[in-house]
């Protein structure tokens, strides 16, 4: 296969051979293909061809693209396969993917999962699922590779040739005592620079970064980025080596978790996405957004409450969205920023105080400038230098409050231990919408003998 090849026209081939009967090429096509392209071209090819492309591929290869395929679709994949198939894919796949495969079934389905696949593998999964889930432990893999301390490099660099096949990575190998707990880690490259007769305890690392099997998956991913590893080993309470967990992994929750935050961000509640139906669709949005209008109601009470203002100078009218929107915007772009660095920092009193006081200035920049050009515009259209500093002033103010309440509310829920992306931008907005109306026909108030 050429390696010029568009994913269409690998589309094109792969159907050709199956209609031709063509297996070798259809391998030879499959082949060159990355699990993830593999699972593309299982979606993308007509539902009538994939029976025969499954039957074409090799266990491994349906091992491999099961992992990149979205849990309706692993089912429906293991339903073509048939039960001495799909158990030998079962099998072979990750602990920790089938873990969370199986997660969402009920215990009847679970059952017939994993009736036919070998104990071992069985006992495993089902230790996995003890855990909590988004927790250390749900996620680890138990396909990784120790040595006892005691080892020379020799003898570590043997085993890793025996075990390469089953590791998941090889970068690290993990060092234990007589009892199995972690004592130490090793990587490949010192295996290569060492001496063969070296001892193992001789020349691996003790100060060893590990996660406990509680730890929460979110804090997991910080330690991984944090240190650049490619895998982090997991520890019950005595310290006792029971897992790894792999960056793939980790790439893959964050990526969850950054979609969980967008929805909440978004208000959307549950995840909605191109499939949804729009009823369901529907139904997920309603409940934040009913809330939304009944405080959006307020806002208009606000406006009715100045309505004498806004009658005697009608030119306030003007710039009511633009105090709003430019409030509402500020607070979600704090909020954003805010969120963002709680997923990637653990910040103390002395980072909270700075990042408000850092929010509170760029409010206060924001708000003059803006307030400044919004200044002019209004003297400039009306001929009134109070309207201009009306506007202007409460333009600034708002600005400065948008900014603050972007930046506070998350920071106290995050302190309450209550997901800070539940502070959602439309609930931002809203709180800003009515803060700034209250400032904006306030001032205008306070003026009115001027204005007129």
């Amino acid at each position: 296969m050429s390696l010029a090849m568009t994913e269409n026209e690998i589309t094109l081939a792969l159907i050709q051979s199956l209609k031709e009967g063509k297996k070798m090429l259809f391998q030879d096509i499959m082949e060159e293909l990355q699990p993830y392209d593999m699972a593309q071209q299982y979606l993308h090819i007509p539902s009538k061809h994939r029976n025969k492309f499954l039957l074409y591929c090799t266990i491994e290869q349906i091992t491999e693209m099961m992992q990149e395929l979205d849990t309706d679709e692993q089912l429906n994949v293991l339903q073509k396969l048939g039960i001495e198939k799909s158990t030998k894919v079962l099998d072979l796949m990750e602990n920790d993917d089938l873990a969370s495969l199986i997660a969402d079934l009920d215990a009847e389905e679970i059952e017939e999962l994993l009736s036919e696949m070998n104990q071992e593998e069985v006992d495993i999964v089902q230790s996995l699922m003890n855990y909590e889930p988004e927790t250390a432990g749900r996620i680890m893999t138990n396909r990784y590779v120790w040595i006892p301390k005691h080892y020379t490099i020799r003898e570590a660099v043997d085993k890793l040739k025996h075990f390469a096949e089953l590791a998941e990575y090889l970068n690290y190998l993990y060092v234990i005592d007589e009892q199995k707990k972690l004592v130490g880690v090793v990587s490949y490259k010192d295996l290569l620079l060492g001496d063969l007769y070296d001892k193992v305890e001789d020349v691996m690392y003790t100060r060893v970064v590990k996660a406990d099997v509680h730890t929460d998956q979110e804090e997991v991913a910080k330690l991984i980025s944090r240190y650049d590893f490619v895998s982090i080993p997991v520890i019950e309470a005595d310290n006792k080596l029971v897992g790894v967990i792999t960056v793939d992994d980790i790439i893959d929750i964050v990526i969850q978790e950054a979609n969980e935050d967008i929805e909440k961000l978004s208000a959307s509640g549950k995840a909605i996405d191109f499939n949804t139906k729009s009823m369901v669709a529907a139904y997920r949005r309603l409940p934040w957004l009913i809330l939304l209008l009944f405080i959006g109601i307020l806002s208009g009470s606000i406006i009715s409450g100045f309505e004498d203002t806004l009658q005697t100078v009608v030119a306030l009218a003007f710039f009511m969205p633009m105090i709003a929107g430019m409030t509402g915007n500020t607070g979600t772009q704090s909020l954003a920023v805010v969120v963002r660095g709680l997923v990637s920092h653990d910040l103390n009193s002395k980072q909270v105080v700075k990042l408000v006081f850092r929010e509170l200035w760029v409010g206060i920049i924001i708000g003059v400038i803006c307030g400044v050009l919004i200044f002019f515009i209004a003297y400039v259209w009306r001929d009134s230098v109070t309207l201009g500093l009306v506007v202007g002033s409460s333009l600034f103010l708002t600005l400065i409050i948008g900014t603050l309440a972007g930046t506070i509310i998350p920071l106290i829920l995050y302190r309450l231990k209550i997901d800070p992306a539940v502070a959602s931008g439309p609930l931002i907005t809203t709180i800003n919408d009515i803060l700034s109306l209250l400032i904006y026909f306030g001032i205008a108030t306070m003026f009115i003998s001027r204005l007129m």
